[in-house]
């Protein structure tokens, strides 16, 4: 038996009318992935497929939350995902990717694998940026980051251990008075 079998779906073998399936991610399915978008997480899926007369509309509801590693402290952040999706699988003679989540698969084999698409709608839900709330953060790191973190001039060294939340709270209200002057060449135009 595959890393995947369970996530196999046997077109032929649904009813005209809707098929339901549930499923169970946990850390065994995402060490199987091998993905360093995410290496860790639970989540339930719940899969609603109805055939229609052209395709097969799998509605895919998942409920869960990844463990992703904080840009800041590298400790684990706990990401709440809940996404509905939808994926529409069509027969064809082979294989093909249409784009906007649309797959054609060969009519002959009739068996569509949705474990990676599973992955791939909870990876895309995850954040550019995962670092953990104010005060949650490992100390012990922060105080490393803070002693080798280079200060400039114009920042205030008196700054607490969440300093690395924002980049934009370091930002100074000043304006930069070369910008006054391209304003003007602007305004005169």
């Amino acid at each position: 038996m595959g890393k995947f079998d369970l996530y196999k779906v046997s077109l032929k073998g649904v009813q005209p009318d809707i098929q339901e399936l549930d499923f169970d991610l946990d850390q065994a399915f995402f060490k199987a992935i091998d993905s360093p978008e995410v290496s860790k997480g639970a989540f339930h899926v719940h899969v609603l497929i109805k055939n229609k007369p052209d395709r097969f509309e799998f509605i895919i509801d998942i409920d869960g939350y990844a463990l992703v590693p904080c840009d800041r402290c590298l400790d684990d952040v706990k990401v709440p995902i809940s996404t509905k999706e939808t994926l529409y699988v069509k027969f064809g003679e082979e294989y093909a990717d249409d784009g906007d989540n649309v797959v054609v698969i060969p009519e002959n084999e009739g068996v569509i694998n949705i474990a990676w698409f599973l992955f791939e709608f909870i990876a895309l839900q995850i954040p550019i940026k995962h670092v953990h709330p104010a005060g949650e953060c490992n100390k012990p790191m922060l105080s490393k980051l803070r002693k080798f973190r280079v200060v400039d001039e114009n920042d205030s060294e008196d700054s607490d251990d969440e300093s690395f939340d924002d980049e934009e709270t370091n930002e100074s209200d000043d304006v930069d008075p070369r910008w006054d002057k391209l304003k003007n060449i602007i305004d005169n135009n």
